[in-house]
Formats: structure tokens, C-alpha cells, sequence
């Protein structure tokens, strides 16, 4: 899967509106009542990641978790990584 331009970076940005770019990746911070539903979340994720054998970088700070996506084989952002976050917001 090819990696995406910056202008194919921008187009699909709007598609998930919370995720931001940073550096070569995208991320998004989501906030749970408390450190049990945070885990309950990664959880999810990883079911997910697993499914798509595309993984992202997970940081877990009590109720919240921030989700950090880039294909590293391609040196950056693909259309895999969209989708997935696509996915996880979904959860």
C-alpha cells in the first residue's frame, strides 16, 4: 500500500475529523470515566489491530488513551491507518 502525498493526507483528514497529524502518523486522545474502561478500550483496539494486522502505538495515562497510527513499512500515513482510525472511533 503505497504512502499517501500531503494532499491525499489532507482530503482524508476530514474523514476523521479528531485524529490530527503528527509528524509521519495521525493520533487522537479519548477520555474514559476511569482507568477500568480505558483498559476495556485498549482491549477493543487491540482485537481490532489484531483483524487488521496493522498496530497502532497505544499510551494509556489512567482514563485516558491516546491512539498514535502510522504504517512504519511505508515511512508514513496510508490509507490502512484511515481506515483503522475510522474503526476505533467507532468502538
Amino acid at each position: 500500500m503505497p504512502k499517501f502525498t500531503p494532499a491525499q493526507i489532507k482530503a482524508a483528514l476530514p474523514a476523521a475529523p479528531v485524529w490530527k497529524k503528527k509528524r509521519a502518523a495521525i493520533t487522537r486522545t479519548y477520555q474514559f470515566k476511569d482507568f477500568p474502561a480505558a483498559i476495556k478500550f485498549v482491549n477493543a483496539v487491540a482485537k481490532l489491530a489484531e483483524k487488521a494486522w496493522h498496530h497502532p502505538d497505544i499510551d494509556i495515562r489512567w482514563n485516558k488513551v491516546t491512539l498514535s497510527l502510522s504504517t512504519h513499512d511505508q515511512g508514513g500515513l496510508t490509507e490502512k491507518d484511515f481506515d483503522l482510525a475510522k474503526k476505533f472511533d467507532r468502538l
